[in-house]
């Protein structure tokens, strides 16, 4: 009974790591921002709206950026501890998408502990997508808690060395 047990408890930890979203399934290299120019929310919303578009053919800048001030509107995503997680919908967009900004000199998001944002990680998922964009929300909600993760995002030299970190991270998933 006793090797029974321990055959389902590491099956139920296969099929967890099977079922885990990774952040790298919605991350490409290319959408990691090392070095945010922007110091505001407002401006942070359309600098990474623009680096979707030129990285995502049909996606227009102005049109996301709208979207996402929109959800802003409702209430800040920023959720505190240098983490905001602005997130909307788009027609255009095939499949759920990331993008992460790095802020290191911080930028003023309305976040709810009154501090600068340094990590953005902006999701953008298609209309029709409800179930994968609030899992995604979820794993990043999860992953962003880890205080050592959270700095090792910001200590990172380059925009591959933070995609490296997140890499590692999902590695243990």
């Amino acid at each position: 009974m006793v090797a029974l047990q321990a055959d389902t408890s590491s099956s139920l930890q296969s099929q967890h790591k099977k079922s885990c979203m990774k952040v790298t399934d919605f991350l490409r290299p290319e959408m990691v921002i090392a070095n945010l120019g922007a110091s505001s929310k407002s401006q942070v919303l359309r600098e990474m709206s623009e680096h979707v578009a030129a990285n995502q053919p049909g996606v227009e800048g102005p049109r996301l950026r709208k979207i996402l001030e929109d959800r802003e509107l409702l209430a800040s995503t920023a959720i505190g501890d240098g983490i905001a997680i602005p997130h909307g919908k788009l027609e255009s967009v095939p499949n759920l998408m990331g993008v992460l900004g790095r802020s290191t000199a911080g930028l003023e998001f309305d976040s709810i502990d009154g501090k600068p944002t340094h990590l953005v990680f902006m999701l953008v998922a298609p209309l029709n997508s409800a179930g994968v964009h609030l899992k995604a929300l979820a794993r990043l909600s999860r992953l962003f808690r880890d205080a050592l993760f959270r700095q090792r995002l910001i200590e990172a030299p380059d925009a591959a060395a933070i995609y490296d970190v997140i890499c590692e991270e999902d590695a243990k998933y």
